[in-house]
């Protein structure tokens, strides 16, 4: 499991401008859902934005503190 506070301070360190929201969907902290509104997606289609997060991401996806993710990924304008 891993908490939000700690989920957002990896997505930050990627896209500095991050706002981002965090949805427990089972009450474990390993199934989330979470929606990332930054300029760093602006020019990038939907794959592009997803890798950026899952790049971000890649130590607590690999040590299984995150078991299944939904993402929503935005661009200030788009939110």
């Amino acid at each position: 499991m891993i908490h939000p506070d700690t989920l957002t301070e990896y997505i930050q360190a990627a896209c500095a401008d991050a706002k981002v929201e965090v949805v427990d969907r089972t009450g474990t902290l390993d199934h989330l859902q979470v929606t990332i509104t930054s300029t760093a997606f602006e020019g990038q289609n939907l794959l592009n934005r997803q890798r950026m997060v899952y790049k971000a991401l890649s130590d607590p996806m690999k040590d299984g503190r995150i078991h299944a993710l939904e993402l929503k990924l935005k661009t200030p304008d788009e939110a």
